[in-house]
């Protein structure tokens, strides 16, 4: 029975992703997820000292040897986004997957009392962090032999619905759900193939806070039920190792009990 030339290249190399928002919570848990199923992973992130615990961890635990590269980015910077997917390429040779992972919270307080700067420092992450990356990562998957390779973009269950004031991460939530939509139509002329998974109450930094007690809509303070996020590290890996011609647009994986469907 004769193989494709894809297929082949799929079993004798081991596949390249690139990590963003690596150096904790979810993204660490993705890249530790990759890394245990044989990718290569090259973590990208603002802070240095968090990728190389990241990668000392993966040692550990699976043995990852020179599957691993740190690469210290930050994706407001287009530039330094540049420089990131030319090291992976140089490195490893081409880019089979993106996750594009980094991202902030909400300023404090109410919007009425943000300056412009702290309303710009979410959109710099949220949205144009998150364009760069997918930008980069279009060029090189265009080029590259075998062409193409699979972007998920995290998004959120914000990017659905709203929490009571949190109109800087809600709105760049629903930008990057249209991100996803535009570049799964856009990849299919390059066999490139662009999903969103969006989270509900993941245990990371930025949602630590549910289990403390959260504002309801109805104005309400709830303590709110929590997720390993190693759930979420699985729920990347399904996504990422489905055959090319296929793509989960969008996939929700959140805690059962999570105020989330229904009234409130």
């Amino acid at each position: 029975m004769q193989v494709n030339e894809e297929r082949q290249y799929e079993v004798k190399v081991k596949k390249t992703a690139i990590v963003t928002g690596a150096g904790s919570g979810i993204g660490k848990a993705v890249a530790l997820a990759l890394l245990a199923d044989g990718y290569c992973v090259v973590l990208a992130g603002r802070r240095a000292a968090l990728l190389d615990e990241v990668q000392s961890l993966a040692q550990q635990r699976h043995g990852a040897g020179d599957r691993v590269l740190c690469v210290p980015t930050d994706v407001c910077d287009p530039v330094a986004v540049e420089q990131l997917f030319a090291q992976a390429v140089k490195h490893f040779g081409r880019v089979d997957l993106l996750f594009n992972n980094a991202g902030r919270g909400n300023p404090p307080g109410n919007f009425l009392d943000w300056t412009p700067a702290q309303w710009r420092d979410v959109v710099d992450v949220n949205l144009n962090g998150m364009f760069y990356c997918l930008q980069q990562a279009f060029r090189v998957m265009r080029d590259q032999s075998p062409r193409g390779g699979r972007i998920i973009n995290n998004g959120s269950i914000s990017a659905h619905a709203p929490r009571p004031n949190s109109i800087a991460y809600t709105a760049t939530k629903h930008a990057v759900m249209g991100l996803t939509k535009t570049a799964a139509l856009d990849g299919r002329a390059y066999d490139i193939a662009v999903g969103q998974i969006d989270i509900g109450n993941a245990m990371s930094d930025l949602a630590s806070r549910m289990a403390k007690g959260v504002p309801q809509a109805n104005g309400d303070i709830a303590v709110e039920p929590l997720i390993d996020v190693n759930i979420v590290g699985q729920s990347v890996l399904y996504m990422a190792n489905l055959p090319q011609e296929a793509n989960v647009l969008f996939h929700t994986v959140m805690a059962t009990k999570m105020p989330f469907v229904g009234r409130g």
